[in-house]
């Protein structure tokens, strides 16, 4: 009885945990909350709980007499409050991550931050920013000791072998219990319950992180296959429907510089020239310099990210790779043989360079960046180097060289290379800890979310680049992509639905093209991993190449679409609205008129099986690609 006494207090910490999660994020589950998201949690509870707790049971049920001492009982103590409390510490923590990923931690945060050195100072940053989860957890720890249930020691007047077989007994009737509680049930017809499996009991996947708790997520996803292959379709049939293999252009052929600007956290929320109708058409955002380069560029309608992490954004980006499960820098495939554009436009004679600002190593981008063919690469070692910079003097203690001078050193670079060049900057000042150089908190104070004053910092520093370049003689032959790597903080309804989440803009700037109509927005919708399609159609390359994304210029309106995968369920955009499919079935489908995603069409929109049917062939194509080492054209 003291066992179960104690698991049953197991679940009210897990349960306080889920509460801290929703209050958190208050903003993102109140529109949709019910009492399945909580029934559902019971289940994932169940099976974290008994999961973590095995060595806990194991220990108070182990058929030993000798073991009915002081000592004992308190060793079962101490092992009971510190594996539930290391429990809840992982929740809450995961609480305060979930706005910038929208989902559970899994295992892959370890390969992630892996080559951070620089944790401990965004770890005690953010105990500092929810210091109310600190006081909860002294509370939650004070309760599990004063409230834990010590077994009497009564059982030591049984003769050895009547106590041994109680016991025993005991453990064999709690055992098929705990096995049941894992798998997510007692039939044999239930397979043990996975992340995807949260989805039965939501109608937006965002919601799934609310079913889920962080202790399951990592213990399910520790040594498993990331990419399955299914069977929708024979071999012959898949490529009808759907393939990433793109044939030669028969454009005229240019050797055009390209400089791809991949900015933190630069969600198109922020961007008032893409939110003209935002706040009755009240909306300025926080990008003044930006917007001023809008109005020269080509942008789309629609326009999303293909993850919601900066390692999901460079394959995205560079590669025509979008995240599916996990984040692809993350996963075995990662070893296959990539294309990218530097790769690409390095055979045909094209300097390349990557840029990022922090440390070599940092995010996985330095190896990302060789092995997708980029000849060079810039980090923070490089900038302090250079004697014409401020070096290390101009580093934001955490992360990186801070935004302004890293993009002037940017251009500086570009300027020493030899055309054509192809480069890249990944930038870093628009990020946690949201801070900004000492010299602009009076020019940029706070204001609504935290990260709108790093926005403004990140957009004059955007403003300078362009105006530095714009004096260089390889301006005026030059194609420029600006996008984010994902969106971050929001506060605005539209941007924190399911779909919303994923929105980051797409510009395209020619500066010497005089044949597109300037500030021009498509009615298209578009997404990362048309960056490297749409860049090669512009440049009339030749030659067959690898993207999963399209040619967005060379793509009729009706045929353009997005992609984006979310808690188990793939989100595709097409023909005005957004699909979402679960590896199996279509659970709704909503129209983009629909912004806050309200009303269910699924069944009574007409072309929903054909997007079933291309979603479908896309899912197919991507994992058996990633199994079979076919993410390039190249022999």
């Amino acid at each position: 009885m003291a066992m179960l006494s104690n698991l049953l207090l197991a679940y009210v910490v897990y349960f306080l945990a889920r509460l801290a999660y929703l209050i958190d994020n208050w903003s993102y589950f109140a529109s949709s909350l019910s009492m399945e998201i909580f029934q559902g949690g019971l289940v994932f509870d169940t099976s974290a709980i008994l999961v973590t707790n095995i060595p806990y049971i194991v220990l108070m049920l182990l058929p030993l007499h000798l073991k009915e001492t002081h000592f004992w009982h308190l060793l079962c103590k101490w092992v009971f409050v510190l594996i539930n409390l290391l429990a809840f510490a992982v929740n809450l923590a995961d609480a305060a991550y979930f706005p910038f990923t929208l989902r559970r931690t899994t295992t892959t945060v370890f390969s992630e931050f892996g080559n951070e050195g620089n944790l401990g100072g965004v770890i005690f940053t953010e105990t500092l920013r929810h210091w109310y989860f600190l006081l909860l957890f002294i509370v939650v720890a004070y309760g599990l000791w004063r409230l834990y249930r010590t077994p009497r020691l009564e059982a030591r007047r049984l003769s050895w072998w009547r106590y041994d077989l109680a016991t025993l007994a005991s453990l064999a009737l709690v055992a098929p219990f705990v096995v049941a509680g894992i798998r997510g049930g007692f039939t044999t017809a239930v397979r043990p319950i996975t992340i995807s499996n949260a989805n039965q009991y939501v109608d937006r996947p965002t919601d799934a992180a609310l079913v889920l708790n962080t202790p399951f997520a990592l213990y399910r996803t520790i040594g498993k296959a990331v990419f399955v292959v299914p069977d929708y379709f024979a071999p012959e049939e898949l490529e009808t429907i759907y393939t990433p293999v793109h044939r030669p252009y028969e454009f005229q052929k240019s050797h055009k510089n390209v400089v791809i600007l991949i900015v933190e956290s630069f969600g198109r929320e922020y961007i008032g020239a893409l939110n003209k109708n935002l706040e009755n058409g009240k909306y300025k955002g926080y990008t003044p310099c930006v917007d001023s380069i809008i109005a020269q560029s080509t942008t789309f309608e629609y326009s999303f990210c293909n993850g919601r992490k900066s390692i999901d954004g460079m394959p995205s980006i560079l590669s025509s790779i979008p995240m599916f499960v996990e984040p692809f820098i993350l996963t075995p495939a990662s070893m296959n043989h990539v294309e990218g554009i530097a790769s690409l436009l390095g055979q045909e004679g094209y300097q390349t360079a990557f840029f990022h600002g922090a440390q070599r190593g940092s995010m996985g981008f330095m190896a990302f960046a060789r092995s997708t063919g980029f000849q060079q690469y810039y980090g923070r070692e490089d900038y302090d180097d250079d004697p014409r910079f401020g070096g290390d003097d101009d580093f934001d203690g955490m992360w990186a060289i801070w935004d302004e001078p890293f993009l002037q050193y940017y251009c500086t670079k570009m300027s020493e290379m030899k055309e054509p060049f192809m480069t890249a900057i990944f930038t870093a000042s628009s990020h946690h800890p949201y801070a900004i150089p000492d010299k602009y908190r009076d020019v940029y104070p706070e204001e609504g979310l935290i990260i709108h004053k790093c926005i403004r910092y990140t957009d004059m520093a955007l403003g300078r680049f362009f105006r530095q370049a714009s004096r260089q003689p390889w301006f005026q032959n030059t194609i420029f992509v600006l996008t984010s790597d994902h969106t971050n903080q929001t506060d605005h309804a539209y941007y924190q639905t399911d779909l919303g989440g994923f929105c980051s803009p797409i510009v395209i700037y020619e500066p010497g093209d005089t044949l597109r109509q300037r500030g021009e927005v498509q009615h298209k919708i578009a997404q990362q991993i048309d960056i490297l399609p749409t860049v090669m159609g512009l440049l009339g390359y030749d030659k067959p190449f690898f993207g999963f994304g399209i040619d967005l210029f060379a793509t009729e309106p009706e045929d353009t679409w997005a992609v984006n995968y979310l808690n188990g369920i793939y989100q595709y955009v097409k023909h005005g609205h957004v699909l979402q499919f679960d590896g199996e079935r279509t659970r709704a489908v909503y129209s983009l008129a629909d912004s806050l995603m309200q009303q269910n069409v699924a069944g009574h929109f007409p072309q929903q099986q054909q997007m079933e049917l291309e979603l479908k062939a896309i899912i197919q194509q991507y994992m058996e690609r990633m199994t079979q080492d076919r993410l390039s054209c190249q022999p």
